[in-house]
């Protein structure tokens, strides 16, 4: 049954058979681009463990109490540890509170599960104050790690956990699940698939919450007035942006996007684009720019993302991007 996920078998199949044969890990770490599925996969391997009526070996029965609780993270057996905020950093006080509650026994299910999300964000204290754990872990304790991929941890982090790396849909299979397994109409589960860009989490994040489309929508039309604005309004904009890091980060990941599909337009590309519903100004501005100026905008963009994690002036940030868009 694929355990009710979209995709990911080889992934399923392999916990599957660890759960069913009794020779799981001590430690898992998913890897993958963010929205792909890694918390998700842990948590129905946390339901696969747990559940105390299984419909065969692996396969959870997704409807009882433990398999519930699991699926909303409230279950007493199950500690989430996060960084308070994507993009923010997970402590090592964080990790430390944790820790002496996973020698303890199970409250109710066989096992304790402690699950790690976003596990790039963690400083090297708290990478290290898990790493012990990882080394000596206790018994019926499964430690389960998700990260944007295994380079971003200490290499003795990932040397002590199984390792899953979970990679976007084909667009074709996320349009077709979306439609049949959510009632998503054709037209907008083909955007939402590659708005997503094949991250299921991603798209069904979309679907849910029409705000962030609609937000998206704005920053996209922004973008587009701004392409034609002389400086001095390109800076009256930047000025209120500039005081909002999480904001400004939102809109400068949308614009990025839309400069990778001018990019492969004016390329020529066989790629799909992401940006379907603004195909009409990407191919303008890639007619109008060329491949060079897209690509340098990509990077650009991607430089000054990394940048926000820095503390730095983000009002000078905001005015430099404006100084290096282009002008139609």
């Amino acid at each position: 049954m694929n355990w009710d996920m979209l995709g990911h078998e080889w992934a399923v199949n392999l916990l599957q058979e660890h759960v069913a044969q009794g020779r799981f890990r001590h430690a898992y770490l998913i890897t993958g681009p963010q929205g792909v599925g890694r918390r998700t996969l842990a948590l129905r391997f946390a339901q696969a463990l747990n559940c105390p009526q299984p419909l065969s070996p692996g396969e959870p029965c997704r409807t009882c109490r433990t398999c519930t609780q699991i699926e909303n993270m409230q279950h007493p057996d199950l500690a989430i540890v996060q960084a308070e905020r994507a993009g923010s950093v997970l402590r090592v006080d964080q990790v430390r509170e944790l820790l002496p509650s996973l020698s303890l026994a199970p409250y109710q299910a066989r096992y304790r599960i402690a699950l790690f999300l976003r596990f790039e964000e963690a400083n090297q204290n708290a990478a290290n104050a898990l790493l012990k754990t990882l080394e000596e872990p206790p018994e019926r304790v499964v430690l389960l790690l998700t990260a944007e991929s295994a380079e971003s941890l200490l290499p003795t982090i990932v040397s002590r956990c199984e390792m899953l790396r979970l990679r976007a849909l084909s667009l074709d299979t996320l349009t077709r699940g979306l439609q049949d397994r959510w009632s998503v109409p054709a037209e907008q589960a083909r955007l939402l698939a590659h708005l997503a860009n094949g991250r299921i989490g991603a798209a069904l994040s979309l679907y849910r919450s029409p705000e962030l489309l609609k937000q998206r929508q704005g920053w996209l039309e922004d973008h587009h007035r701004l392409l034609s604005d002389n400086r001095v309004k390109r800076f009256a904009y930047a000025e209120p942006l500039a005081k909002d890091k999480q904001r400004l980060q939102q809109a400068l990941e949308v614009w990025q996007s839309l400069w990778r599909d001018v990019f492969l337009r004016a390329s020529g590309s066989n790629v799909a684009i992401s940006n379907l519903d603004w195909t009409e100004e990407i191919d303008r501005m890639a007619y109008s720019l060329g491949s060079e100026p897209a690509i340098r905008m990509v990077g650009f963009i991607q430089r000054l993302i990394g940048l926000l994690e820095k503390n730095i002036n983000l009002r000078l940030a905001t005015e430099i991007f404006m100084l290096e868009l282009p002008q139609l």
